[in-house]
């Protein structure tokens, strides 16, 4: 296949003519004086071939200079002699013609792995298809991830272990949607366990521990506005010991608003329930208990509240109010009819409908007649009534391969290579998934089967993002992009970092939910760029965050009072605190348990910012981890200096080093500091491609400034690759400079992202499974 990737197919002479006239002068000009004329410095030698048809063919090569001279690494920026812009874009362009064959009128979309529904996107589809909860981070393995994201076919694989879960959750899910004996006043309960803290699944409502301040929460869709009965049940207990005099506050909360508020005290265990009538709008709303620690108490251990119940009741205004509404969704036409016909005419209306929803697409009239029969044939059973007939077929649906897997079909099986445009149902599945992480809804599915969803593009892409749901794709894609995912379960000595030798002291200051806070900044901070369709600059340069009072006093930011998160504009001073790359959740991903790494902040900007990253490590070459970092005296510029002296580690540092030293000023937790062992911190520095600045406002201003077209191509990349399923690859290059193009020509708006996102080929469009691109 490589032959076939680099063979030249223009006019043998007129290549050799270009190469002679235009590409061997630039090489001699900028590259021959380390890599030609006998210098073959990083082991490459552009002068080094037979023959131009040999040199053509070494294909890794050109692509490495390529990419070099696209983003202005090469030829290095200390060199006195520069490339005009015109000349870098004159060579990248006879690279792309003559050796990657890219062709913008006609380019390669790529082809996508089958993906299987990951477990957040198996979660939302069963809420938003069934309409019950289903807890799968208790039920299901952690998906891999590739490229840095859980939404890539080739590494969602499916093993005998994880297709035996599936079909425990089928049959678990059917029975919680369709109970058999449905009586008044049935409750909509909410397991306990999926009462979580925000990015944080270790922390649940079973246990709430008395000692540290935390908030954990559901949300749960309402499909009709209405009167409930809210019923808790819950204990008070202790845990490790019986501390006494230990005290704390207890509260429950519905959408924000406090509705009981409960002593816990030390002293003997209790059980305890509380009931209210409350009032539900139609849509989402968020259920929450939180605990915020009173004294503290002596002795091992901790009291804590454990709740075992949470139920909802609908006050009735009918008989089939009664019913759940997982149970109104499936049986769509009411409770079934008396007469036999009827009701198996009503059956295979309910098969229909449900399998082609699960299914994505309209369900084949053979596997709903197949369904249908084995509904039937379970309700023929001794004792059985209609609804076991459709739970059979409701989870046999659930472990179909068209439900688990997200199928897009071949447009012509007899030549597989060809590229055509993804159908219109398969492009339903494509918008929702990247923009809501759950199945399609009616709407989207109505367009596609009428064949106008790709002509009402742009207003089903403004509706979704206007959607509840899009807050699912701010979530997950933030979450693995900037790693906000990572932040409730990284190891941090806080004590070391504070120097302060008493735990429960260091936890006053730093606790696991400031780590939620720290995460719903982040959340909350994307969310209101693509909301509100801000220019995507933003998240580098913004001099506004969203903080409650408790970040706000942590990081140093007065007159915030209160719980809530709400924007926080920065006085003057506090400027260098805005954007994402100075709030405290990228500053603790990327820092060591016990220090900061400026190494690993600045290989996170180059990989997830500049989308140039460094080469990794010779195997032979040690990092500068711990053992070094003790060893070595002074502060830690100091000691990157010295590290950096050794021969085989300053190429790549010299990349990443001044990168994260300009970041210094924040301490492992995110925190300003002026000093490091006794020091004044120096957060000077000069980027590879030659920009200087002396701190982190300089440095922000370069990256949003002269090297915005990079990080416009970078998100564009990593957002393209969570959306589409696949890792960029060379022939993107045509639908990625068309994305960043239009950011540059325009204002550079978050939703013009989305858009040339879902309007670019590689995901309006698919390759087959054969060969690359047959022109």
């Amino acid at each position: 296949m490589l032959a076939l990737l680099v063979t030249v197919v223009t006019a043998p002479g007129k290549v050799a003519g270009e190469f002679r006239d235009k590409i061997e002068p630039f090489l001699q000009d900028y590259c021959y004086d380390c890599h030609g004329d006998g210098a073959k410095k990083g082991d490459i030698a552009l002068d080094d071939f037979k023959n131009l048809s040999s040199h053509l063919e070494n294909h890794d090569l050109w692509l490495r200079i390529w990419r070099n001279v696209r983003t202005h690494l090469m030829p290095p920026a200390e060199g006195d002699f520069q490339p005009s812009p015109e000349e870098r874009a004159a060579l990248a362009a006879w690279i792309e013609s003559n050796v990657l064959k890219l062709d913008p009128e006609n380019p390669d979309p790529g082809r996508v792995t089958i993906r299987r529904l990951n477990r957040e996107e198996y979660r939302n589809t069963i809420e938003d298809l069934v309409g019950v909860q289903y807890n799968v981070d208790d039920n299901f393995p952690p998906d891999d991830t590739g490229f840095g994201f859980d939404t890539i076919g080739d590494v969602l694989t499916i093993s005998p272990l994880l297709l035996e879960k599936y079909l425990m959750a089928a049959e678990a899910i059917a029975d919680l949607a369709l109970p058999s004996t449905v009586i008044r006043r049935r409750p909509i309960e909410i397991d306990v366990g999926n009462f979580r803290e925000r990015g944080n699944n270790q922390q649940s409502a079973r246990f709430m521990e008395a000692d540290k301040k935390h908030t954990v929460g559901a949300e749960r869709r309402f499909s009709k506005a209405g009167k409930y009965d809210l019923e808790v049940s819950y204990r008070i207990e202790n845990e490790r010991g019986r501390p006494e005099g230990q005290t704390a506050t207890w509260r429950i909360l519905v959408d924000g608003k406090e509705l009981e508020s409960v002593e816990v005290t030390g002293g003997s265990r209790s059980r305890d329930q509380f009931r209210t009538e409350i009032e539900l709008g139609e849509g989402n709303h968020r259920f929450e208990f939180s605990i915020v620690p009173g004294a503290p108490g002596e002795g091992k251990g901790t009291w804590g509240v454990r709740v075992e119940d949470f139920k909802l009741v609908r006050q009735a205004g009918s008989e089939w109010d009664l019913y759940p509404e997982s149970y109104r969704r499936i049986f769509f036409k009411g409770l079934p009819p008396e007469q036999e016909a009827e009701r198996e005419a009503y059956m295979r209306a309910i098969v229909k409908r449900f399998a082609s929803r699960a299914f994505r697409r309209p369900a084949e009239d053979r596997i709903v007649e197949a369904l249908t029969r084995m509904a039937l044939s379970r309700n023929l059973e001794e004792g059985a009534k209609f609804v076991d007939g459709v739970k059979l077929a409701v989870a046999a649906v659930l472990t179909s391969p068209r439900f688990l897997f997200r199928r897009e079909a071949q447009a012509e099986p007899d030549n597989p290579g060809k590229v055509v445009p993804i159908d219109q149902f398969a492009l339903a599945s494509r918008l929702s998934y990247y923009l809501w992480s759950s199945t399609p809804d009616a709407e989207l599915l109505e367009l596609a089967s009428k064949g106008k969803l790709r002509e009402e593009l742009r207003s089903q892409v403004d509706r979704m993002l206007s959607d509840q749901k899009a807050d699912r794709m701010v979530k997950n894609f933030v979450g693995q992009w900037l790693q906000a995912r990572d932040l409730v379960s990284l190891d941090i000595d806080v004590r070391h970092i504070l120097g302060e030798p008493n735990k429960r002291n260091a936890e006053r200051v730093f606790d696991q939910e400031m780590r939620r806070d720290m995460g719903e900044e982040t959340e909350l901070f994307f969310q209101h760029v693509l909301r509100e369709n801000r220019p995507i600059l933003e998240l580098l340069n913004a001099k506004y965050s969203f903080l409650n009072e408790s970040l706000a006093k942590f990081y140093g930011v007065p007159g915030v009072k209160g719980d809530n998160y709400r924007r926080v504009e920065f006085g003057e001073e506090l400027w260098a605190r805005g954007g994402i790359l100075t709030q405290g959740t990228f500053l603790i991903v990327t820092s060591q348990p016990t220090r900061t790494s400026p190494v690993k902040r600045g290989l996170f900007v180059l990989e997830n910012i500049l989308g140039t990253p460094a080469p990794p490590a010779p195997p032979d070459v040690p990092e500068l981890e711990e053992g070094e970092t003790e060893a070595l005296q002074g502060t830690m510029r100091e000691r990157m200096v010295a590290h950096r002296e050794k021969a085989l580690c300053k190429s790549c540092h010299q990349r990443m080093d001044p990168i994260g030293l300009a970041l210094e000023n924040f301490n492992a937790i995110g925190q300003w500091r002026d000093e490091e062992e006794g020091q004044p911190i120096d957060s000077a520095g000069q980027l590879i491609t030659g920009e200087k600045f002396s701190n982190v406002m300089e440095l922000k201003e370069i990256l949003s400034s002269s090297r915005k077209e990079d990080f416009y191509r970078c998100l564009t990349e990593k957002m393209l690759t969570y959306a589409v399923g696949r890792g960029v690859e060379y022939y993107d290059a045509p639908a990625v400079d068309r994305i960043v193009d239009r950011l540059l020509a325009g204002e550079g708006q978050m939703v013009d992202l989305i858009y040339g996102v879902v309007e670019s080929t590689p995901f309006q469009k698919r390759r087959g499974d054969g060969d690359r691109l047959q022109n």
